[in-house]
């Protein structure tokens, strides 16, 4: 039988765990900060001999010369702001000085890149400029159109957003070929790629801010079919956006899933979002990687080099697995560049974070019904975010699901999933026809 230990004894083990952790992570940190200033000076070097430009007209300009808020609003304090210890004890200095020699001042506009074209450790794939080549900034978006019309019940249209380092491939693949006859026949379902993954555009001169995101799916969706109404369903990151949407579309909204959102507690500024989300911790492996990527650039931005740069060879390797199954998730880890990630990550899920409790309070004003499902042994995005949701918004119907992750919420348990979003729908569609 197993022995239950007391609260205060596993309450002293999680304390202990939580200071051995810290305690391993400083040395590895630091040595990352100095890793990541040096790898500032090569790749300052390198895209000038390779591009043959200067910051400002490259693409390739970094955040570390400049502190303190952008002055653009979209824009993420954490862009600027991200602790660095050597900067901080003076090599920043150096940095400013050598600066002087190679790059003259320029704009934030300008910082971030004139150019759409990708730089030299961008992948040049077919695939990845195919947007270039056609000329179409459009997003990347897979549609199904509904089999069969009811008599007397016309088309009800759902909208498919996927989470960070995703694609639409996430509901291609696992919700649309099995959802069931009823919805299959009267729902005309929509998933994009987000603008900067899978197959959609990246343009180098973006910012890639919760605006730029908005835009792009009204562009590209609202724009060109008449969905007069529909549902929101996302996942994680595209959470933020959904209910972005819920917000400015408040009359068009019938009903809204969110699986795994990151709602955040405790104060909210751009800097306290970006260590909530991803504490600088060598435990546990996930929240190491995403604090890695996250925290440093260049060092962000070498491992985009190895894994996204050569992705065509890495899908080689995939195919000859023997175990597929997984394969698109994969896949899709690699489908984007380092800035459009670089700064999507910053300007949208540290930027507007702070954002949720004023998307949430419209939500709950519209009355639009509202679904959001948790897993409870989420590392990426923990359960409690979801509870203190449905404390501070008592609407929402929460579902907390035993036993799965931020990925397995959906992936696995497909049928259980759309079965939840079903029920949502036709509920939503059924108290909108009594209403009118």
């Amino acid at each position: 039988m197993r022995k239950i230990l007391p609260i205060s004894l596993r309450r002293w083990r999680r304390a202990l765990a939580g200071s051995l952790i810290s305690i391993a992570s400083f040395p590895v940190f630091i040595i990352l900060d100095l890793l990541d200033i040096i790898l500032c000076f090569f790749f300052r070097f390198v895209d000038l001999i390779i591009e043959g430009k200067s910051s400002s007209s490259s693409s390739s300009s970094c955040y570390c010369w400049r502190g303190g808020q952008s002055g653009e609003e979209e824009v993420s304090a954490s862009l600027f702001n991200r602790k660095n210890v050597f900067r901080e004890v003076g090599l920043h200095t150096l940095q400013i000085s050598s600066k002087k020699i190679f790059f003259e001042e320029i704009s934030l506009k300008k910082m971030v890149g004139a150019s759409s074209s990708p730089r030299w450790s961008d992948c040049r794939c077919p695939v990845c400029v195919s947007w270039m080549e056609k000329g179409d900034e459009r997003l990347h978006f897979i549609s199904k159109e509904p089999d069969q019309a009811n008599p007397g019940m016309s088309a009800e249209n759902v909208i498919f957003l996927h989470g960070f380092l995703s694609s639409s491939s996430l509901w291609a693949e696992l919700i649309f070929p099995n959802i069931s006859r009823k919805a299959s026949d009267n729902l005309r379902l929509f998933a994009v790629d987000l603008l900067g993954f899978g197959k959609s555009p990246k343009p180098g001169d973006c910012l890639y801010t919760l605006k730029d995101h908005i835009e792009m799916i009204e562009q590209t969706l609202f724009n060109s079919f008449p969905l007069e109404s529909f549902h929101l369903v996302a996942h994680s990151m595209g959470c933020i956006m959904a209910l972005a949407i819920a917000e400015k579309y408040p009359g068009r909204v019938k009903s809204i899933a969110l699986a795994a959102p990151p709602y955040f507690s405790g104060e909210k500024t751009d800097q306290s979002l970006l260590r909530w989300v991803v504490p600088r911790k060598v435990w546990p492996p996930l929240r190491f990687g995403a604090s890695v990527m996250s925290w440093y650039e260049h060092l962000g931005r070498t491992v985009c080099f190895f894994v996204c740069r050569f992705h065509t060879f890495w899908d080689w390797i995939l195919m000859v697995l023997p175990r597929r199954d997984l394969h698109f998730l994969a896949v899709d880890l690699t489908k984007h560049t380092h800035h459009s990630a670089w700064h999507t990550m910053h300007n949208v899920i540290c930027g507007e974070g702070k954002s949720m409790d004023r998307f949430l309070a419209a939500l709950a004003q519209s009355g639009v019904p509202s679904l959001v499902v948790h897993g409870s042994d989420d590392q990426i995005v923990p359960v409690d975010c979801s509870r203190l949701m449905k404390q501070r918004f008592p609407h929402i119907d929460l579902q907390v699901v035993p036993g799965v992750d931020h990925t397995s919420i959906i992936v696995g348990r497909e049928s259980e999933f759309i079965a939840d979003l079903e029920a949502l729908w036709f509920s939503s569609i059924a108290s909108s026809e009594k209403t009118h």
